[in-house]
């Protein structure tokens, strides 16, 4: 059997992307630590257990990679996982990446360089997800709860990504052998195994908020605060002390700048472009309790 094995398919890329691939006809095996009943050919998956790995590996060709989370090391879980992909001859990978670099984090970075050293591997390095707007994320859960971003990003701007079009990107690498390395438009300069993924246009959250209250009626205040404080907010919402205080200065790199870019991959690789906010904002409306 040959076909995909979407790592996170029940997550927020990962779902999106098997639907595409079913709806192309696509053999998907779906892997997560909870997989559906109901969704055939489902695997557990777990990145802190190996023994998990090499069974959703078995018979998939191709694979779409999404790290794990909440770490500022993810290298000594999914080295391992690489070699066996390897091994088992899987032509193509892959990796969900992420456009903004944690500060003191190089294992992302060398993970990065793994995959795009293996030809026909690829890494998506995606921007800030629009979904993170939304529930269950905890900055959509303040907007929900408090109508409030709280952020240490100040005015700075980020091209935010909605996740159908990450999904919609990586189906077009995983299903069409004219896409990908190589083959032309959409690559990084100097770097035909890396895509920078963002949506049309940089915005900042006072942006965001402005047009979430605009289209649903709710009000949405941004509240600046500081790195440490923000720091000890992602603490509170369960998250590690390390990658809470690395997501943390993320803003402060933001409010510098140096996330304030825009890219034409999408379009490049999927033949459309990437949905503007106010078209995420108006699929999503009800989420936050407006009109």
């Amino acid at each position: 059997m040959t076909g995909v094995l979407v790592l996170g398919g029940t997550g927020k890329t990962g779902s999106a992307l098997a639907e595409l691939l079913r709806g192309d006809g696509v053999p998907v095996r779906i892997a997560s630590r909870n997989p559906p009943a109901t969704v055939p050919d489902a695997v557990r998956f777990d990145w802190d257990d190996p023994a998990t790995h090499p069974a959703a590996l078995r018979g998939m060709d191709r694979v779409y990679l999404v790290p794990p989370t909440d770490t500022v090391d993810p290298m000594p879980l999914v080295g391992p996982f690489l070699a066996e992909a390897e091994r088992l001859g899987v032509r193509r990978v892959v990796l969900l990446g992420s456009a903004i670099v944690l500060p003191n984090a190089p294992s992302a970075l060398r993970l990065a360089a793994r995959v795009r050293a293996r030809p026909g591997w690829v890494v998506l390095r995606a921007s800030g997800f629009m979904q993170n707007f939304l529930r269950p994320h905890p900055l959509g859960e303040q907007i929900r709860r408090h109508g409030e971003i709280r952020t240490a990003a100040g005015d700075g701007r980020l091209g935010w990504i909605d996740t159908r079009d990450i999904a919609a990107t990586a189906a077009a690498l995983l299903t069409d052998p004219g896409t990908g390395p190589g083959t032309g438009p959409g690559t990084e300069p100097g770097d035909q195994r890396d895509y920078l993924l963002t949506g049309p246009k940089a915005l900042s959250y006072q942006d965001a908020a402005a047009l979430i209250t605009a289209r649903t009626g709710r009000s949405v205040r941004v509240v600046h605060i500081g790195a440490d404080e923000q720091a000890a907010n992602h603490r509170a919402a369960g998250m590690p002390a390390e990658f809470a205080a690395a997501l943390a200065a993320v803003e402060d790199g933001i409010r510098a700048g140096r996330e304030d870019q825009v890219s034409t991959a999408v379009l490049d690789l999927t033949g459309r472009p990437p949905r503007p906010f106010a078209e995420f904002v108006r699929d999503h409306a009800a989420r936050w309790g407006g009109r």
